[in-house]
């Protein structure tokens, strides 16, 4: 096994899934013309026979990946989430998510972070519109390491998969091994006084935020929520009954993602102060990505302030 640590997520994508196809035959890879990009070159490399080159036409490209899965294959289909989600999301919900097909989407250059490629690029909707289809799962790995035990996990079990992938190397979570389950968060930092959930990018920095929080303080717990669906409900009613005070942080809109279904799970279950960080109703300019998310306030600094407001809400209560 190779050590996928300094790897951007997109490509510990590309070289585990080339690793799989070499004990799997069933496993298919499907590209729209970015293979180079989302990292799929390492498959096509190593398996040109299963490669499938479908150009620049992503609803055809989900049309031949369900088509596959109809005859026992395992397509995993590929492209950037911008076009992953709105520019084939009416052959997404009908081809893959109603007959439930087995179909993989790994979509790379998810949220602001594709910077200088400007908003045309930058999905900020796509978590919002998988969670809506019925069938799928929903994941968003924390990085390089949790990725390639994602990608197995989406290979040996049936059914939707959306996975949403960053463009540039993100700091890496998990050093040693990562026990990856499928709709279970993973603890990272027990504390007693707040909780702090996230995905993606932002758990590396919801980690500094504790860190720095710990100066003054302040026991704050972190959690990777990096299934976003099914997402683990037992684990965020234990976080707010144990700590009374709930942060959460994404690279997405603040309606629609990890924000929204926290909230509403709380609101139904267990009324806890919530803040919530993401991307405030706005499509971003082009930028350098720590830029904008400095912009939007996806910092640890930002993670650190909304954690000092949210135990301010719990000590008035």
């Amino acid at each position: 096994m190779n050590d996928y640590r300094d790897l951007t997520t997109r490509e510990a994508f590309g070289r585990s899934i080339a690793e799989l196809g070499n004990s799997n035959p069933d496993i298919v890879v499907l590209d729209a013309d970015l293979s180079r990009s989302t990292m799929t070159k390492y498959f096509a490399q190593a398996h040109p026979d299963r490669f499938i080159e479908c150009g620049l036409t992503e609803q055809n490209m989900i049309g031949i990946a369900a088509g596959l899965a109809s005859c026992g294959k395992i397509p995993f289909a590929s492209t950037f989430a911008v076009f992953a989600s709105s520019r084939c999301f009416d052959q997404v919900r009908m081809s893959i998510a109603q007959p439930k097909a087995n179909v993989k989407i790994v979509a790379t250059h998810g949220g602001i972070t594709v910077g200088e490629d400007g908003s045309s690029h930058q999905a900020i909707e796509d978590i919002g519109m998988y969670c809506l289809l019925p069938n799928f799962r929903v994941i968003v790995p924390a990085d390089s390491v949790e990725t390639v035990e994602v990608i197995k996990a989406a290979a040996m079990t049936h059914g939707p998969f959306y996975i949403r992938l960053g463009r540039s190397k993100s700091p890496v979570v998990y050093g040693g091994a990562c026990d990856f389950q499928l709709g279970k968060a993973s603890m990272l930092r027990e504390g007693k006084d707040a909780t702090i959930i996230a995905n993606g990018i932002m758990v590396s920095k919801a980690m500094d935020a504790a860190t720095s929080l710990s100066t003054c303080g302040i026991d704050c717990r972190v959690i990777n929520m990096s299934t976003v669906k099914p997402v683990d409900k037992e684990t965020i009613l234990d976080a707010a009954r144990e700590t009374g005070a709930i942060v959460t942080a994404e690279e997405h809109l603040l309606h629609g993602g990890l924000g929204s279904i926290v909230a509403q799970l709380l609101a139904s279950e267990c009324p806890t102060p919530l803040e919530s960080l993401g991307i405030n109703d706005v499509y971003c300019k082009s930028g350098k990505p720590e830029d904008l998310l400095e912009i939007q306030g996806l910092t640890a600094s930002g993670i650190y302030d909304s954690v000092k407001k949210v135990m301010a809400r719990k000590r008035s209560k």
